[in-house]
């Protein structure tokens, strides 16, 4: 097992559409390369699949050890761009020891998890018996893991390779839940003397909304609807309003329609804003742009009462980070992110917000601040099912065995963190209590947001740590 095998895997991955809650031709993929080599597998109702490579010769007194990764990935591209992710296959570049997906997501979350799974189970590398899990539609709501039966794996030690930073060794996790608000509203006609304009707001640096929000990069919702507040004085009438994408990345570009009486005023006004915007964010979005056009012709615009409540909501709710841990410095406690706003039916605006938290009281408190800021603007509220956090265990053994093996490779300690973002290990650890589990992976840069890219000099450690760590494991 080597970096070139793991990279030549990844790239066929890169074919193979797998959208969250589309993941059926990865999952093939999964059980024909199983067949392929000859290895046991199965497949429960969800779509998780387990592969299962027998123990080598002398090693089957091993304990068996769990790798996993999830099937599916966040498909993000820029505006503008052709991609149909249902069957379009990933294009990427390698430049300056990056390879990087300019215009999409490049799937290597998880990808890359996967691609060494199947590179290590398919080696001759000496081993203990393998059981890699590959759970579906971890990024829309860890279905897979949730769905996961008690018993569909065996092995008591787990390693999860979903994080993003070569060189730190992840012990816990935030867990996290979705608010949706709806609005409902009516339709005015548009008036006589308005003209229509589309104002937009993209480019942002945009990013995963876990790992990415202390960041303080700017949400283009949120600014978009900063600005339409301040219009609440004038005739403005809003047609139409649209922005972000998955619940799980930050806002990188949102549009709204308007028809106002004085155009030129009104664009003087959005110029002033994007200048200034532009300035404010010059270090954490040094190219975030702007443009106001003209729009289609509309006859119907959104009902002036609903439309004052929703720009005051988008305004209004939290975004960002609202509390550090008091315990490991650095560590982002508590967050929401404003996902995204888009005009579902007629007469229908839906907003999605996505709380984390790695305390389950502060998870509560936050996902109750978001809904009452929607209660309050009178949209109706609901929340998915919450996923639970991973408490760190420093007494880990799969924590010592990690450590020793990077020390062992690399002359030096590895990090032990824990991370914002949420991993399936919190879930895993409700079904099976007696786990023992670790995260790791190669360094990733703008997971969630077209420009994507990984490491490929952090992959070869990557790819040496795993195969140190399985290999030494007993």
């Amino acid at each position: 097992m080597d970096s070139k095998t793991v990279l030549e895997i990844f790239r066929e991955i890169t074919k193979i559409p797998r959208e969250s809650g589309h993941e059926e031709p990865m999952t093939q993929y999964l059980c024909d390369f199983a067949r392929s080599h000859g290895f046991p597998f199965k497949m429960d109702e969800t779509g998780n699949v387990l592969i299962t490579r027998p123990a080598s010769k002398g090693k089957e007194g091993i304990p068996t050890l769990v790798l996993q990764s999830h099937q599916d990935m966040v498909c993000e591209k820029n505006a503008g761009v052709e991609h149909d992710f249902s069957k379009d296959p990933i294009r990427f570049v390698i430049e300056d020891g990056w390879m990087i997906a300019k215009d999409t997501t490049l799937g290597a979350d998880d990808g890359i998890g996967i691609a060494a799974s199947l590179a290590l189970i398919s080696s001759d590398l000496p081993m203990g018996k393998i059981e890699c899990l590959f759970t579906i539609s971890e990024e829309t709501g860890m279905d897979g893991a949730m769905a996961l039966e008690p018993g569909f794996f065996t092995g008591k030690t787990l390693i999860n390779l979903d994080s993003e930073d070569e060189g730190q060794l992840f012990v816990g996790c935030a867990g996290g839940v979705n608010t949706m608000a709806t609005f409902h509203y009516t339709c005015e006609p548009v008036e006589k003397n308005n003209k229509l304009l589309k104002i937009r707001l993209f480019n942002a640096v945009g990013g995963h909304s876990g790992d990415d929000i202390n960041n303080e990069r700017g949400n283009m919702v949120q600014q978009l609807a900063r600005f339409l507040y301040t219009q609440r004085g004038t005739a403005m009438q809003l047609v139409s309003i649209h922005g972000g994408g998955k619940h799980n990345a930050i806002a990188r570009e949102a549009e709204a329609t308007v028809a106002v009486p004085d155009p030129d005023a009104f664009t003087q006004a959005f110029q002033l804003f994007g200048e200034a915007l532009r300035k404010e964010f010059a270090t954490s979005d040094p190219d975030i742009r702007y443009s106001v056009s003209d729009a289609k012709a509309c006859e119907q615009a959104i009902d002036a009462d609903s439309a004052r409540r929703l720009v005051a909501a988008l305004v209004a709710v939290h975004h960002g980070v609202l509390a550090m841990s008091q315990d490991i410095p650095g560590l982002v406690e508590t967050s929401n992110n404003l996902a995204s706003v888009k005009m579902t039916a007629p007469g229908v605006i839906e907003v999605c917000t996505s709380q984390r938290s790695s305390s389950e009281s502060a998870k509560q408190f936050i996902a109750d601040k978001v809904e009452a800021c929607f209660v309050l603007a009178g949209a109706d509220v609901r929340r998915s099912d919450p996923y639970p956090g991973w408490k760190p265990d420093m007494s880990s053994k799969i924590l010592k065995d990690t450590v020793e093996s990077y020390r062992r490779l690399f002359g030096k300690d590895p990090e032990v963190k824990a991370i914002h973002a949420g991993l399936e290990c919190g879930l895993f650890l409700e079904k099976f209590p007696d786990l023992d589990m670790i995260s790791f992976g190669p360094t990733l840069r703008g997971v969630h947001a077209p420009g994507e890219k990984l490491e490929l000099a952090s992959n070869e450690k990557f790819t040496a740590l795993l195969a140190d760590v399985v290999t030494h494991f007993s």
